[in-house]
């Protein structure tokens, strides 16, 4: 197990003066790790969109039931986890591993505060590896390169992309950034994706105040996208039932699952 990068300046890297997302999505799931700010803005924007701590926590179990999918049913034993976020129960590797011991997964994020809690990421199974690496999803070369010091890029890799597209704000970067990652990774590698939407049939026209809120008053800006944008992140891919969905009716384990304003999808690369 090992840290690919843990600069000695992160704490000079750390803005706790403004509110920033891994600190208020960890605060919407229940975490502590946040500051006052994050809590004013997270409690903000909760207000103006009652739905989003129900978005943060469907999007955590979206991860918890697409790994656990990918690991048990198809034998998925890689993982690539960009825009890993701070560190809470049941990381991707520790549900790979519980299931497949022998898993192997790399994180990725450019947040100092993540930084700082890298090293929660780095326990593991003694069959197994975990790796943490410090790139920017804008700079995917970055990140295959990174990545292929612990994964094997001659066997498939479930490349995870949850909730981290919504911060590229240009949709044609958006689109090629997957593009490249995804070239990079062999035939039977997977895509696992979530993205917030302004749909109107999901309740995502709500976002759009909400995200104008966030945007002036808390780092890094973000974007919504409608389903046909999204859909083109798989071009190329076929996607696996149920399809593009409300991320929170991704092979739902409950009948009393409701849709939300996030979309979630798992794509195999043919």
């Amino acid at each position: 197990m090992s840290e690919s990068q843990h600069p000695s300046d992160v704490s000079g890297r750390l803005n706790t003066g403004v509110a920033h997302n891994a600190r208020v999505w960890n605060y919407w799931i229940g975490g502590k790790d946040n500051y006052e700010v994050d809590q004013q803005v997270g409690d903000q924007v909760a207000t103006m969109f009652p739905v989003i701590r129900d978005v943060a926590r469907a999007d955590r179990a979206f991860l918890g039931r697409t790994v656990r999918f990918l690991t048990a049913e198809c034998a998925v034993r890689q993982f690539l986890d960009i825009g890993t976020g701070l560190p809470t129960l049941d990381n991707t590797h520790e549900i790979a591993q519980r299931i497949a011991p022998e898993s192997r997964a790399v994180y990725v994020d450019n947040d100092p505060i993540v930084l700082v809690h890298a090293r929660t990421l780095l326990t593991g199974t003694p069959q197994g590896v975990t790796d943490y690496i410090d790139a920017d999803v804008h700079c995917p070369d970055s990140v295959i390169e990174g990545a292929s010091a612990t994964l094997d890029l001659d066997r498939p890799v479930a490349v995870m992309m949850l909730g981290i597209l919504n911060f590229v704000l240009d949709t044609g970067q958006a689109q090629d950034i997957v593009r490249r990652i995804m070239a990079s990774v062999p035939s039977g590698s997977y895509l696992v994706l979530t993205h917030p939407t302004t749909d109107t049939d999901l309740g995502g026209e709500g976002n759009v105040e909400a995200m104008k809120f966030w945007n002036a008053n808390a780092t890094p800006p973000i974007t919504a996208r409608s389903r046909a944008e999204i859909s083109a992140f798989f071009d190329g891919l076929d996607l696996l039932p149920p399809g593009l969905v409300s991320c929170s009716l991704w092979r739902a384990e409950s009948n009393s699952a409701t849709a939300l304003p996030q979309f979630g999808a798992v794509a195999v690369k043919p």
